[in-house]
């Protein structure tokens, strides 16, 4: 208990329904890490393996009016390429004005580094200009597999 109080508080707020700050804390941790854990967001976690198939038709039906990543993907052009994103810098494609938060963000396109971003592009990388998150985990590890074949 006590290693928990030092990690998130030791204050004894009560909240409206009369639940403690001290005796809430720990279990609101323990529920917020078990969803984390469900959701395969962990920090430095690889992400599952994806259906490379399935990960195609999300990128058609997601990714595909701003980005290009084989000629039948889409009609892309807004975006960057993503041939070839994965394992290569964020923001170093000379053929696309990337933000200067991507180009400084210092990222590399790992799957890990991919699948947190697509979870949420603004949070992990703040004032670019990706609007567009895929919030299924399910969706962005097919994905993922998916912008691995393309080369």
């Amino acid at each position: 208990m006590e290693g928990l109080e030092r990690m998130v508080g030791s204050a004894s707020t009560t909240f409206e329904v009369g639940c403690s700050v001290r005796r809430a804390a720990p279990i609101v941790l323990v529920l917020a890490l078990m969803n984390l854990a469900a959701s395969g967001a962990a920090i430095g976690q690889t992400p599952p393996l994806g259906d490379a198939a399935h990960g195609k038709v999300v990128f058609q039906q997601r990714c595909g009016l701003c980005h290009l990543a084989a000629p039948d993907d889409g009609d892309g052009g807004q975006g960057p390429s993503l041939v070839g994103v994965v394992g290569r810098k964020a923001g170093s494609s000379p053929e696309f004005g990337y933000t200067d938060a991507l180009k400084a963000s210092g990222r590399i396109w790992t799957p890990q580094a991919l699948d947190a971003f697509l979870t949420a592009p603004s949070t992990v990388v703040p004032g670019t200009a990706m609007p567009m998150a895929v919030p299924n985990p399910k969706d962005r590890a097919d994905l993922i597999a998916y912008l691995k074949t393309v080369k």
